[in-house]
């Protein structure tokens, strides 16, 4: 007798929709608003369980202890391996599911991983969060993660991935509040394609949006998630807000004046699960049902799509169904998933340099080696990462591997610090750091049977630091007596020791020391808070109120949970600023602490770091220098990076080291690309790999030792200095030509470059045909062959180039790409498939891609520099035809433009603002085939001379037309740039001066500074 189940929903016989259908409907109107949270809370009298959306999960299981550590996703992209993506993207699954069985109601199978955004600027402080800056590549790795996360069985789902950010987020600066202006050929040819293949291609099944705004509408409000995340790519999943963002629609954006409008709008936009404030998110939703804003069909829409998602991962089922059910603890850090982390972590080593052959290193005869830099003693980790199970150094793989003798120093000076009258700085039984006795305290020399000392005995080390320079004016000390870090007490208002680590949400180990040209130091807080000496405790206390030192130039960002405390305050405050008193317990004012000398301190350096350096770089035959970054300073969330440099001090020490001994290597390793044009042009051979986790040691020494040929491709261009760059919010990746796709300047490295030890050679060129239709598919074959003596890897990538086009194209295309492996000596055909509709570019005078008739180039390559093979080919597609003036032209679908950058439409669209009076839009390929009487434009303005003048084909010509918007009460009060729906848009009319154009022509339109434009058209003259 078949089992009865109590309602249908619980019936694994029955249509996905129908269960998920009749598990809706059973709610009650208030488990539906506790439901639309992140923590869906169980209904017991349903046998629903309590569930909550989001674990980290960027390179492994983030946050719940102890997980297989892969490393950071800019390393997993310099892999260039889709295979083992999917691998690695099972591995995380699988202890997703182990997790989940430790906490089912904690410990959620929706991961949060993995980002998609674009890396079009190196600067960005979440780089090493992404996959890098070009969205073929992007995509092609995030979608196999994302196969491997959720599996490959036809009806459950072992878990369920998350991309994010959803969308144009590549900045942290105002993030929360700023807006990234993308224009539709930016938004279709890049932004969005780096999303559409994890989506199409790899199914995820969820989805975050960004917390800034695109084009004016915060991003979880934009019609994007709903016209093309739903309906084009028909993602059936549920769509996620970050942390806090649907409340920021008004705290953050200033968007609406309460909460409630903005809740409604997100839900309607396509946000299905709130990740906020629980009691705020609530009594919004339902004042938003009140009002008539929202209806319990948006409601149950939203539930519809998180609980697909449940059920997809068999929550609902019977467990001897599902598959992924009886994974367990014997799937947690398996052997297995540990060969797959030291697998990448080798794969994603790149070789930047190799003059002369310099490497691999002879393990036997290479003779002694000094290795040189904290980071080649150490394994750091970043935010988004689980706890280290275990470490391997470079130093400890090395003298594991190695015959001669391994010496090692980290580079770092060991310092005293003193007061101004010189008493010592030491690091106190109660974790403080103050002088050795407070006031009233006997001396730690009394006699034995005197009272008990108020402080402890100190070791002969208790007032040496070591001193860890991290460049931009960020540096850290840690007890060279306990290895603690001295950090910020925000809560003692002190200086103190607490963690063995830099880690949390707030640097506070960071300590900025500021040299003053009488001798002496002033020390500030990672918030810019200043130190003084506290003579009647003895004590370094953290004190506010006006600076005594000239101000450090670099920028500081507030963190988002300090700006919500405060309200109306700027994102970003110089670092000279004192940080708000509301993020911190109001400590001492520096006017109450009476001697300006209790703010001096002056360093004592007892080992000069770099002189040890040369010394043991001058007895061994090999030195081994590492530099880089720690990934929790100078960038990570909330921080932008203040340059692309190298610290000074690790510059200043490999230049030292390499004036020792020419037979130096260095050693990167980095969440980001550096500018170090010296290194580049004086060290013979030089490595990268990012922060990698456990088996980074192990990774660099059988690199380095010849144990693993490397083929790492690098996934960002690495350029030779930070002005290469504009500025970091411009989003424009065409016209200010960004990535290897447009920049046209000198780069250090290219994209996807990478070397191995074994030479390759490229030849036999074949392509299936010489002349396709747009909708065919190219397959392409070359012979590539390994000339060395070592096995190796290679990475043979394909890139295009139109060289016929209405529009602006990029110098090339990464479209395919493959990594082989190839035994010395012998040759492999590899062969590559490039359907010719991905030559597509979208087409702004119809809104749609298109594949244009004529000749491209097919390149074959090492990098996006080193082709070594091309071939043309002629592609029958489409001829753009002229633009029709006489239909309605979207001001935004311009051909080029100057001092322009897109806000919100009246119809929730894009439109165009001028930012100065030197503002202009231009739209080519115009076709007047009659008489024009007049010209109408959809305007708006927040200024008092709003204008706009018309010119045909040369701006300095003498206008046809001008617009102007009748100044309003309404256009000249203060409109909120970000919420500019229905705001005094104005359809305004002007008559043409010259009616006869009669021919194809281009058309300049020049606005005033801050008038808008969301359409315009062409009136043709009656007849």
């Amino acid at each position: 007798m078949a089992k009865t189940t109590p309602y249908p929903f619980q019936d694994h016989t029955l249509a996905l929709d129908q269960r998920v259908e009749d598990l809706v409907s059973r709610l009650t109107a208030e488990e539906k608003i506790e439901a639309m949270l992140q923590y869906q809370p169980a209904v017991e009298r349903l046998g629903v369980k309590a569930y909550k959306h989001g674990t980290e999960a960027a390179h492994g299981i983030a946050w719940l202890g102890e997980a297989t550590y892969f490393p950071q996703p800019v390393g997993l992209a310099c892999t260039w391996d889709a295979e083992l993506m999917q691998r690695i993207g099972n591995v995380i699954s699988d202890e997703a599911r182990v997790m989940y069985k430790r906490n089912p109601e904690v410990h959620g199978l929706t991961l949060w991983a993995p980002t998609v955004d674009m890396e079009r600027d190196p600067r960005w402080g979440r780089n090493e969060e992404a996959y890098g800056e070009d969205p073929y590549l992007t995509g092609e790795l995030t979608s196999k993660l994302v196969q491997g996360i959720q599996g490959d069985h036809p009806v459950y789902k072992k878990a369920v991935a998350t991309l994010k950010h959803f969308l144009g987020n590549n900045n942290e600066v105002d993030r929360g509040s700023g807006s990234s202006s993308i224009d539709p050929r930016n938004m279709r040819e890049y932004y969005l394609k780096a999303f559409e293949r994890p989506f199409v291609e790899g199914q995820a099944k969820s989805m975050m949006t960004a917390y800034n705004s695109i084009n004016g509408t915060p991003a979880l409000m934009h019609p994007l998630v709903h016209e093309v995340v739903k309906n084009e790519w028909n993602m059936d999943g549920f769509i996620v807000s970050d942390a806090g963002d649907v409340m920021g629609i008004m705290r953050d954006h200033g968007y609406y004046d309460s909460h409630t409008p903005g809740v409604a709008a997100s839900i309607k936009a396509g946000i299905d699960s709130i990740t906020d404030d629980a009691d705020l998110s609530k009594a919004a939703l339902r004042e938003a049902l009140e009002q008539g804003l929202l209806d319990w069909n948006d409601i149950d829409t939203a539930l519809r799509n998180t609980f697909r998602v449940r059920f997809m991962l068999g929550e609902f089922d019977p467990e001897e169904l599902n598959p992924y059910a009886a994974i367990g603890e014997e799937s947690m850090m398996t052997e297995t998933a540990r060969a797959t982390a030291a697998e990448a972590t080798r794969k994603s080593v790149v070789l930047l340099k190799n003059d002369d052959h310099k490497l691999p290193l002879s393990a036997t005869s290479t003779g002694s080696v000094a290795i040189i830099g904290e980071l080649g003693g150490v394994v750091y980790r970043d935010w988004y990462s689980g706890t280290l199970p275990y470490t391997v150094t470079a130093v400890e793989a090395i003298r594991n591997k190695v015959a001669g003798a391994v010496h090692y120093t980290d580079g770092n000076d060991r310092i005293r610090l003193r007061t101004a009258n010189g008493e010592l700085l030491n690091v106190r039984v109660d974790g403080s750091v103050g002088t050795q006795t407070e006031k009233g305290a006997t001396d730690s020399n009394q006699d034995a049977g005197a009272s008990e000392p108020a402080i402890a005995s100190y070791s002969s080390t208790a007032d040496r630091f070591i001193l860890s320079d991290w460049g931009y004016d960020s540096y850290c000390l840690r007890s060279e007596a306990t290895g603690t870090y001295l950090a910020a007490d925000d809560e003692q208002q002190r200086l103190a020791t607490a963690t063995d680590e830099v880690y949390g949400w707030f640097a506070k180990e960071v300590l900025r020391l500021i040299e003053q040209p009488d001798g002496h130091i002033g020390i500030r807080t990672w918030n810019s808070r200043e130190l003084y000496w506290d003579q009647t405790e003895g004590n370094v206390r953290i004190a506010e109120g006006e600076h005594r030192y000239p101000p450090v130039q670099a920028e500081w960002q507030i963190p988002a949970a300090a700006r919500a405390a405060l309200g109306d305050v700027e994102a970003i405050v110089s670092i000279e600023e004192v940080a708000p008193s509301s993020i911190i317990p109001e400590p001492a004012s520096a006017q109450t602490i009476g001697s300006t000398e209790a703010f001096h301190f002056s360093k004592e350096v007892l080992e000069n770091g770099i002189e040890r350096a040369v010394q043991l770089a001058t007895e061994a035959e090999t030195a081994i220098v590492f530099v880089g970054n720690h990934p929790l300073i100078n960038g990570k969330e909330e921080v932008d990076r203040p340059g692309l440099e190298l610290a000074a001090s690790q510059l200043r020490m490999v230049q030292q080291v390499y004036a020792a001994n020419p037979n130096t290597v260095v050693v990167v390793v980095g969440s980001y690309p550096f500018t170090m044009d010296w290194i580049q042009q004086h060290i013979p051979a030089i490595v990268y790999t990012t922060h990698a986790g456990p088996e980074l040691g192990n990774a660099i020494a059988d690199v380095m030792y010849g144990d693993y040929a490397p083929a790492g491709r690098l996934n960002m261009t690495w350029y030779r200095s930070a002005e290469q760059l504009g500025n970091l919010l411009d989003y424009d990746i065409i016209r200010s030509g960004r990535t290897y796709q447009y920049f046209e300047g000198e780069v250090l490295y290219p994209f996807g470059h990478g070397l191995t030890y074994s030479p390759m050679s490229y030849s036999e060129l074949k392509l299936s045909a010489d002349t396709l239709q747009a909708d065919a598919l190219l397959t392409v074959q070359v012979t590539i062959q390994n000339e060395g003596g070592l096995d190796s890897d290679e990475v043979v990538q394909l890139y295009t180039r139109n060289t016929q086009s209405r529009v602006k194209q990029p110098l090339k295309t990464l479209r395919a790409f493959q990594r082989v492996h190839i035994q010395a000596g012998q040759s492999i055909q590899v062969h590559l498939q490039l359907p010719i509709q991905e030559l597509a570019f979208w087409d702004v005078t119809r809104s749609k891609y298109v594949v244009e008739t004529g000749a491209y180039d097919v390149l074959i390559g090492r990098s996006s520099s080193d082709i070594r093979l091309e071939q043309s080919i002629q592609i029958e597609g489409e001829t753009i035809p002229p633009r029709d003036p006489y239909q309605t032209i979207r001001a935004e679908n311009y051909d080029n433009y100057q001092a322009i950058h897109l806000i919100e439409a009246n119809d929730g669209g894009a439109a165009t603002e001028a930012i100065n009076d030197n503002a202009w839009l231009l739209y080519t390929d115009m076709n007047f085939n009659s008489s024009v009487s007049s010209l109408t434009a959809c305007l708006s303005s927040q200024t008092n001379t709003p204008e706009i003048k018309v010119y045909i084909d040369n701006i300095d010509s003498e206008p046809i037309a001008s617009l102007s918007v009748p100044v309003t009460e309404e256009s000249t009060s203060t409109v909120n740039a970000a919420n500019s729906t229905n705001k005094n848009w104005q359809e305004v009319t002007a008559d043409i001066k010259n009616p006869s154009l009669y021919s194809i022509q281009a058309v300049y339109l020049v606005p005033t500074q801050g008038t808008r434009i969301s359409e315009f058209r062409f009136n043709p003259a009656k007849l």
